[in-house]
């Protein structure tokens, strides 16, 4: 029973890991970053400027603005001149969605560090605050997370046998437009060849050397 505790705990730990990261820009400069988002899953994300000088008020040289969009460029997320922020949606669409930074433009030039965690799926949700809310032990909290996690792939499953059904779907059109296109080229050197000689056929029985 123990084992299968352990199991599960590492199998939860591993299906809930998030794209967690740090990055310098430069002043003037942007970074963007993508995920790849299914439809009506959910996305957290939060991020915040390090402060060259520990205990002092950030410099105004070292705010940010920060925008999230879909990949039909709908925003999800704007922020002017900060120095930290969060965000939270439900995709609407599939595909890439990004998240863009631009440090404002100063002389001479300096660098920006930001951290940035961005969580999707299953990794979004909050157990902490489920396992307080509930009161649920453990064992029962694992359980939780295993059975998203299994919900979410099954999804996940289910989404890329969409996409090969699309690619399949596909591969058919092209294959039936490359023999067509075949077939018409055979058909045109055919006509090119039979009308060659049809005409030296024309031009021998003229000069009578047929």
């Amino acid at each position: 029973m123990s084992r299968f505790k352990t199991l599960i705990v590492i199998v939860g730990l591993m299906c809930t890991a998030a794209d967690s990261m740090r990055f310098d820009l430069t002043s003037g400069g942007t970074k963007c970053i993508s995920e790849d988002i299914k439809t009506n899953a959910m996305s957290v994300g939060k991020y915040s400027v390090i402060n060259p000088n520990e205990g002092f008020p950030l410099p105004d040289t070292h705010k940010i603005t920060a925008r999230v969009s879909s990949p039909y460029g709908n925003n999800y997320h704007t922020a002017d001149h900060i120095e930290s922020g969060n965000f939270a949606f439900t995709a609407a669409e599939d595909g890439d969605y990004t998240a863009c930074f631009w440090a404002l433009d100063h002389k001479p030039p300096l660098t920006v560090t930001i951290e940035f965690d961005w969580r999707t799926g299953v990794a979004a949700k909050d157990w902490s605050k489920v396992a307080k809310k509930g009161q649920v032990e453990v064992m029962e909290l694992e359980l939780k997370k295993l059975y998203d996690t299994v919900t979410s792939i099954h999804e996940e499953m289910f989404y890329l046998r969409e996409r090969e059904e699309e690619m399949q779907e596909l591969n058919r059109a092209t294959n039936s437009k490359m023999a067509t296109f075949s077939f018409l080229s055979l058909l045109v050197c055919l006509s090119v060849a039979g009308l060659q000689l049809w005409h030296l056929k024309t031009f021998f029985e003229r000069k009578k050397l047929l």
